[in-house]
């Protein structure tokens, strides 16, 4: 009974398990987005940018009875354009909607096909297609398989002297991204730099930014050094990432990509205002800022008397005058019988029977028909058929051809290598930091991929500054896409609609626990029936026993109410004589046969009994 009703209390509880996680689904689903929101930070996180309750509308529009029930409306939240603040050099939201400020190339590429050679990609600036906060502009690259280049010119020239440069900016890849990349160029200070003819060969200082061709993720830091002796430059990139930036390619979402140098040459690249590199400008950059000091002669070669071998034969080995190198590696056994039985005289195939040669056979074209071969029926049973052979086995006298042992090299002089002379190029450049300074900021792009959306250029020199932009802007679109986000239960449901095969793991992880729970307490031994004894010594009902002991119980039980006066008559003349026991055995016995008698009043049947 026991069991019974601990099995109808787990299946109650898995029950209630399945309906209560329905009732939260069927909730998150009909609770308006800004509760959410609310409950998740957002409208806290918003007051802290110090937009305040301005920005939040959580007015709903009342819907028609008639409007079947639909997903919650995403939350109305009036974008508020970031505004430059501190020392700046570049700052470009695109709210203004125009692209007065930005140059279009006119230029060609070079040494490629006419066809593809302009730089003709549309951009545009406009609303994100899945935006979270209307109003919010950028600049999006348009067009597939074209050359797109855009540039434009900075307050004034960034000088690389005591303080970082910081560079920063927003990309979301609204279509994915199959081939191509968004990283922006900073276009160095030139006399001859012309906006209109801006072209991948455009000297630039430093690039920066996602790049992607099919399973290959990269994130870009790469700066031209120049050679102090020889005045050219040489591009210096920075380690790969030893984060999974899959992510960031594939959500759709947007990102805020930030590049820290310093002054010390230390760097930090940036995801979300989390680091995903860093290093030194020094020492993790490749190739190297600075040459190696010593280089191997190119004039020097190795002499033609220069032996290379650390072993060689013994040239004073002679061959054995017993080693045979005619003897087979292996030999018929000698010892070995043929068995009995072993049809000499029996092919192991022999034609098919049955066999029909065909009638279109055509011996002309086809030659002579032979009968298909089959397996012989009568070597099925036997050891063996056809001609026995003694089988073959390991040549003990086999040594096959000889060599003469290998030794030491009395000649050996080490691989050679050339000698080190002073690196007629060498120079050392402690301060890579001090790179050529820029004016101007440029995208110049190959895409596979249209729809690509920038937003939020900025090119600082003070870190606070930085974050506050950052926060003003990809703050909030971080804020209002989290407000727009499903909850759990939506999410696992979306994710098990693109992969059926999730639902097998839900099940797995709620069933088998709860299976497991009820029949480890369903399937668990039955409580034995304590003895009669065990309740003589408490208080406890006792549960029924077999009939004939509750019969026997009913007799005693009328044979001790007969007797009771006698028995009192008895106890009261011993507790006068003297020969009476003590007054402890006296106790001991009364108390004793109180339980037996409270044991008896309390069974159902004795009970019955005297009603009867």
């Amino acid at each position: 009974m026991e069991l019974n009703v601990r099995c109808v209390v787990l299946l109650a509880v898995g029950l209630c398990s399945t309906l209560l996680l329905t009732t939260v689904a069927a909730h998150q689903e009909e609770e308006p987005i800004m509760e959410l929101a609310e409950d998740m930070g957002v409208e806290d996180e918003l007051e802290d940018l110090g937009l305040g309750e301005e920005l939040l509308d959580g007015e709903v529009e009342p819907e028609d009875a008639d409007t079947p029930p639909g997903p919650p409306p995403a939350p109305k939240v009036t974008y508020k354009a970031p505004e430059p603040m501190g020392e700046h050099f570049f700052a470009e939201s695109f709210d203004r909607g125009t692209l007065d400020s930005w140059v279009l190339s006119k230029a060609k590429k070079e040494d490629i096909d006419e066809d593809i050679a302009k730089y003709d990609g549309k951009w545009e600036v406009e609303d994100m297609k899945d935006s979270k906060l209307p109003g919010d502009k950028g600049l999006v690259l348009k067009s597939r398989a074209k050359h797109h280049a855009i540039s434009a010119q900075l307050l004034r020239p960034f000088i690389f002297d005591t303080k970082p440069l910081i560079v920063q900016y927003e990309v979301n890849f609204q279509q994915g991204i199959d081939c191509g990349g968004a990283y922006v160029k900073l276009l160095s200070q030139t006399p001859d730099l012309n906006l209109d003819e801006f072209v991948d060969k455009t000297p630039y200082t430093i690039m920066f930014g996602p790049d992607k061709c099919g399973e290959d993720y990269k994130l870009h830091f790469i700066f031209r050094h120049k050679n102090p002796k020889t005045g050219e430059y040489e591009e210096k990139h920075a380690k790969k990432p030893d984060a999974d930036l899959r992510t960031y390619y594939t959500d759709k979402k947007t990102h805020l990509y930030t590049l820290v140098v310093n002054p010390d040459n230390s760097f930090e690249v940036l995801v979300d205002q989390t680091v995903v590199n860093s290093g030194n400008l020094l020492t993790d950059m490749t190739p190297p800022i600075n040459p190696a000091a010593e280089i191997e002669d190119p004039d020097d070669h190795k002499p033609e008397d220069w032996d290379e071998r650390p072993k060689i034969q013994d040239p004073d080995a002679v061959k054995p005058e017993d080693w045979d190198e005619d003897a087979p590696k292996q030999i018929p056994d000698e010892d070995a019988v043929k068995p009995d039985g072993w049809l000499d005289d029996q092919p192991e195939y022999t034609s098919d029977p049955d066999a029909v040669k065909p009638e279109d056979w055509d011996e002309d074209m086809d030659g002579e028909w032979e009968a298909p071969q089959i397996p012989n029926a009568l070597c099925e049973t036997a050891p063996g058929c056809g001609a026995w052979q003694r089988p073959m086995i390991d040549n003990p006298n086999y040594k096959g051809k000889w060599k003469a042992p290998m030794i030491d090299n009395p000649n050996y002089q080490g691989v050679w290598k050339p000698r080190k002379i002073a690196n007629p190029d060498f120079f050392e450049d402690l301060h890579p930091f001090r790179m050529t300074p820029f004016n101007a900021v440029g995208l110049e792009l190959w895409s596979m991929s249209s729809d690509i959306f920038f937003d939020n250029f900025f090119i600082t020199n003070e870190r606070h500054t930085a974050e506050r932009w950052a926060n003003d802007g990809w703050g909030l679109k971080k804020a209002a896409e989290g407000a727009a986000e499903p909850g759990l239960v939506n999410q696992m449901m979306t994710a098990a609609d693109e992969r059926p095969w999730l639902w097998v793991v839900y099940v797995l992880t709620v069933a088998v626990p709860l299976i497991l729970i009820i029949v480890f307490f369903c399937t668990g031994k039955k409580a034995v029936a304590p003895a009669a004894a065990d309740y003589k010594k408490t208080d406890e009902p006792q549960p029924d026993v077999k009939e004939e002991e509750e019969e026997k119980a009913e007799e005693d039980q009328v044979k001790e109410e007969k007797s009771q006066p006698a028995a009192a008559g008895k106890k009261s003349d011993a507790e006068d004589s003297p020969a009476a026991v003590n007054e402890e055995e006296e106790e001991e016995a009364a108390t004793d046969q109180k339980q037996e008698d409270d044991v008896l009043r309390r069974s159902p049947r004795n009970t019955k009994g005297r009603k009867d």
